[in-house]
């Protein structure tokens, strides 16, 4: 028998080879040795089947976790979707791509939500196995359909936005460094890790242009992002402060901006509930309300679709103006003409 214990383990492990099949050395998921003969003798007859009667080789989920990691190690999301695979390897190590069926993801679905976190959370958890299994389907051809993965209603959030009253109070309270990124932020619209990693080679002062590398973005595709003169004076004021870097900090770039000086700046400015990235929503919000169309808003901003800025359509109704004025002479007696038409016929 090829089964053993490795690394203290408390589940058996298998080592099987089939003539003319690279040896296959993984946990059988089980302590029970008994189990874990079956699942050896499972395994044995599956490589002899792929080998001598050319039977599709049938992948675990391990298998295609690794290969979905290297081939997405390069997006932003690659951390979190890390986490998100060590919380699932539990609930689906050594199954079979398909036996992951939609009553398995609902169960899976089920326990992540009972663990205590958010729908939100639960959605991002099972979006990553949707991914997985669509690329071993469509892409791989590892299976033949990908189950549906079923989410959980979001409630809608209000969106966070700042008066300009209180973005002079925050600014005001910030370090200098933060309070040059955040002024640039408000100014853009970019994104936090854009902001930080922002070069001066990305950066044309003469044109009143930067732009944002494809592989900075989280959309994958590059942004032109104009200067307004309001970005511009905070570019001229970190001239010459280091080689590549626009945003430094004791001539070091700055690597992340969540810290205690940003938390205290917000106490003292009595600002409460608000993210870094909130500072995009503002300047998106103020946008709006100064009457950027959506499309152009789009653009400037970078988001894929224009259904992503739609959450900022409320915010401004400057162009729905022209067209209450069409009924505001049609009135009798105070009341407007359309309206009694209507009460006549009901």
């Amino acid at each position: 028998m090829s089964l053993y214990k490795r690394n203290n383990s408390a589940n058996w492990w298998v080592k099987v080879s089939v003539a003319g099949c690279k040896p296959i050395r993984q946990s059988t998921g089980t302590a029970d040795q008994q189990k874990a003969a079956e699942y050896e003798a499972k395994l044995i007859n599956d490589l002899w089947q792929q080998k001598r009667l050319g039977v599709k080789k049938r992948y675990i989920w391990e298998e295609a976790v690794i290969r979905y990691i290297e081939e997405t190690s390069h997006k932003s999301s690659h951390v979190s979707d890390i986490h998100h695979f060590r919380w699932l390897h539990p609930h689906l190590a050594n199954k079979y791509l398909d036996e992951i069926n939609r009553g398995l993801l609902d169960s899976v679905t089920a326990i992540r939500q009972k663990s205590g976190v958010t729908n939100a959370t639960v959605n991002r958890c099972m979006q990553v196995v949707s991914r997985v299994l669509r690329r071993a389907a469509f892409e791989w051809e590892w299976l033949e359909r990908a189950p549906k993965v079923r989410s959980l209603p979001e409630p809608q959030k209000r969106i966070r936005w700042l008066s300009l009253e209180e973005a002079n109070r925050l600014l005001e309270e910030l370090p200098p460094h933060l309070e040059a990124m955040a002024r640039f932020s408000l100014a853009t619209g970019l994104r936090q890790s854009n902001v930080y990693n922002l070069l001066w080679s990305q950066i044309d002062l003469a044109r009143h242009q930067a732009w944002i590398y494809a592989d900075q973005a989280k959309g994958g595709k590059a942004i032109a992002v104009p200067l307004s003169s309001e970005a511009i004076e905070v570019l001229r004021g970190e001239l010459f402060k280091h080689d590549t870097h626009v945003f430094t900090y004791r001539d070091k770039p700055v690597t992340h901006v969540k810290g205690r000086a940003w938390r205290k700046a917000l106490e003292r400015a009595g600002i409460t509930n608000f993210r870094w990235h909130d500072l995009r929503h503002t300047w998106a919000s103020w946008h709006v309300q100064n009457g950027t169309p959506l499309y152009v808003l789009q653009q400037l901003g970078g988001w894929q679709s224009l259904d992503m800025v739609q959450k900022y359509a409320h915010l401004s109704s400057e162009h729905l103006a022209p067209y209450v004025e069409r009924v505001s002479g049609l009135k009798i007696d105070g009341v407007p003409e359309i309206c009694t038409k209507q009460a006549q016929q009901a």
